[in-house]
């Protein structure tokens, strides 16, 4: 197992050669059988994991950290650039010997790359027995009993209404300090770059009070972060009348109030104020006043912001898409420094080396790093994706050679703004979350601030799920380093 696992590169903030992805953890609840998922890509793909071992586990399977003890592996990919599905074929490649070896092992391919690719996806690669797209996850027990019938099965269904609310998620690789919980599903954003929309089809949002729900029984449960996710959260929108979900009041009358994003992140906040919020991702377009606002007024909402600029030129915005310019980029962070301080922390993506891109427009992309001052970034460059409007209208003619050295440019300088602005929080009290044991010593424990930087202390007394105060005293690029204040 271990040969296998150390083949599959890990995402880190420098750089587009990697593909991020985790496993299952071993539970053993009496049922018969055991499943195994990795899951590749994004925070979405890994909370769909999470959903789909809620069903398969009402069915019969417990899931295991050991594809040699599995009776059903499911990957769970990722098309957001040729280099994610790659590497879920190469992964397929390997459990070749696996299958080999256990004939009645059922293989599936879950999520985006499933249902990009579809029916031809049983074709290309011979031994998977089921394709299965993000919408279509409550019929993996039948596709899997069919399975084991020698029947392979294919389910690539888009919804307009499946939300999974009502499944109670089974929290995978879980630190029991932090979840996700998925607030909405899709994306109406055409990106021109961009496949998701067409792999997880039209946004549609959760009911606010099931999201409530499992933000509080989480917290119950001893839970004391939670990241409400969704492709683009800013344009979360719920409303009874459109969901045929009209309440009534005291009086009996209709209640038709439309829920926006900043109003569920109040709802959230309010549940406890020892139950910190996050929330990924938000589109530049959609970050109003009112989610700022928000965020100001509650203690418990991480100051940090994901927001992805792509690019720092108007033009090539243009030509993804992107439904902004470099000046209202701007205003926007300048907003955001104006309400929240120039504390709060900003993420972003880049793509170095979009089509047509010229040297000054990349210049362009660094210059507007130096000015918002991003605490980090994920960077990558260009990678064409079929069915995307930039593949059908624009010619992918920047040459590898250039998209590769413009994004070393553009690592390069994200690790200076990285140690810019972490030594701007050498000397200043904050307060942490624990979340468990540091990697590099039993001695020590790590932690995230309200800006979602990792801070490394002392252990002394503490433990994960508590908060601590704590004197920032050195620093990396990508790490904070403290002491414990009384």
């Amino acid at each position: 197992m271990e040969n296998i696992i150390k083949d599959i590169d890990i995402i880190s903030t420098a750089g587009q050669e990697n593909c991020d992805f985790k496993t299952t953890a071993d539970e053993n609840t009496g049922q018969i059988k055991k499943l195994y998922i990795e899951s590749y890509g994004c925070q979405m793909n890994f909370s769909d994991s999470e959903i789909v071992a809620s069903i398969m586990k009402k069915n019969g399977f417990d899931t295991t950290s050991d594809f040699n003890n599995a009776d059903v592996i499911f990957l769970n990919t990722c098309s957001i650039r040729d280099k994610a599905e790659q590497t879920v074929r190469k992964r397929l490649s390997q459990f070749n010997q696996v299958k080999a070896g256990n004939p009645e092992l059922t293989i599936g391919v879950l999520g985006c790359m499933a249902e990009r690719l579809k029916d031809k996806l049983l074709e290309e690669e011979k031994l998977v027995d089921l394709v299965v797209g993000p919408d279509a996850y409550r019929d993996l027990p039948n596709l899997v009993a069919q399975a084991d019938e020698g029947m392979k099965g294919v389910n690539t269904f888009l919804s307009r209404e499946e939300t999974y609310a009502d499944i109670s998620p089974v929290r995978l690789n879980s630190n029991g300090v932090s979840a996700f919980i998925s607030i909405m599903r899709g994306c109406d954003n055409m990106c021109s770059f961009c496949v998701v929309p067409f792999t997880r089809g039209r946004e549609r949002s959760r009911d606010p009070h099931s999201i409530v729900k499992e933000a509080r029984d989480l917290f119950q449960k001893g839970y004391r972060e939670v990241t409400l996710l969704g492709q683009n959260v800013d344009s979360y929108k719920w409303s009874p009348e459109e969901n045929n979900k009209a309440r009534l009041n005291k009086k009996g009358e209709a209640v038709t109030e439309v829920i926006h994003f900043a109003d569920l992140l109040a709802m959230v906040a309010e549940i406890d104020p020892r139950l910190r919020v996050r929330f990924s991702t938000s589109h530049p377009k959609d970050i109003t006043d009112e989610v700022l606002y928000t965020m100001k007024a509650h203690d418990n909402i991480c100051k940090y912001i994901h927001l992805p600029v792509q690019s720092g030129n108007s033009r090539i915005l243009s030509l993804m898409n992107r439904t902004y310019d470099r000046e209202w980029y701007l205003e926007r962070v300048q907003k955001i420094r104006e309400i929240l301080g120039e504390e709060c922390g900003i993420s972003s993506d880049m793509i170095a080396g979009f089509c047509s891109e010229t040297e000054a427009e990349h210049q362009d992309t660094l210059s507007i790093m130096d000015l918002v001052q991003y605490d980090f970034s994920y960077m990558f460059y260009y990678s064409e994706r079929p069915g995307t409007l930039a593949a059908k209208k624009y010619a992918d003619d920047i040459p590898l050679s250039v998209k590769k050295r413009r994004l070393q440019e553009i690592i390069a300088r994200q690790n200076e703004l990285s140690l810019l602005r972490n030594r701007m929080d050498i000397e200043q009290v904050q307060e942490i979350l624990i979340e468990g044991q540091s990697k590099r010593s039993a001695d020590q424990l790590k932690g995230r601030n309200s800006a979602n930087k990792v801070v490394i202390v002392p252990a002394g007394k503490l433990a994960a799920g508590d908060y601590a105060r704590v004197k920032i005293t050195d620093c990396s690029s990508a790490t904070l380093f403290g002491e414990l204040v009384n």
